[in-house]
């Protein structure tokens, strides 16, 4: 038993994230926004980031990663299935991520994968939606490009899931 001790804690309580993923293409579609405690944190401001959000009251996470994907990047998925929950800063906050993978259609995109601006004007978001080659956005992730941890597992989960993923999803 330890000593007495002192907590602080943030309350965040439960969220969603979801990676698309296009199983034709084999792309993925990433977001891309600025982030002050990164800015604080000293590193690029600028996250690459998945779709993702807090649940509403009592929300199911399922359908709260639904209605971001709408607000965020104008996208739908026609199928969602769940990779994990995540604890994203057990040591300072209850904030528990629930984690999907969803079937998308990549969107039309330049030749920088820029597909455009996304993101729910009432709450002021500025948000950029670009595809990635799903091989190179893997190998983005393990060289530690992604600072944002959900960003960062949904990759590393998708390395070791997307050939049989990718011949699941283009069956159905």
């Amino acid at each position: 038993m330890s000593g007495l001790r002192t907590w602080e804690l943030w309350r965040r309580g439960q969220a969603s994230a979801l990676l698309p993923y296009d199983p034709v293409a084999d792309a993925v579609v990433l977001i891309e926004q600025f982030r002050f405690p990164a800015l604080a944190a000293g590193v690029d401001p600028v996250l690459v980031e998945l779709p993702a959000g807090l649940c509403e009251d009592n929300e199911d996470p399922a359908d709260t990663i639904r209605r971001e994907m709408r607000e965020e990047m104008a996208m739908d998925a026609d199928r969602v299935e769940r990779i994990g929950g995540f604890m994203l800063t057990a040591g300072g906050a209850d904030e528990f991520c629930h984690l999907y993978v969803g079937r998308v259609v990549a969107p039309p995109s330049d030749g920088e994968g820029i597909v455009g601006l996304g993101g729910e004007v009432s709450e002021n978001e500025d948000i950029r939606v670009r595809v990635w080659d799903a091989e190179e956005a893997i190998a983005a992730a393990f060289a530690g490009y992604f600072t944002n941890s959900i960003t960062a597992i949904g990759l590393f989960w998708l390395a070791s899931k997307r050939d049989g993923l990718r011949q699941k999803w283009m069956t159905i």
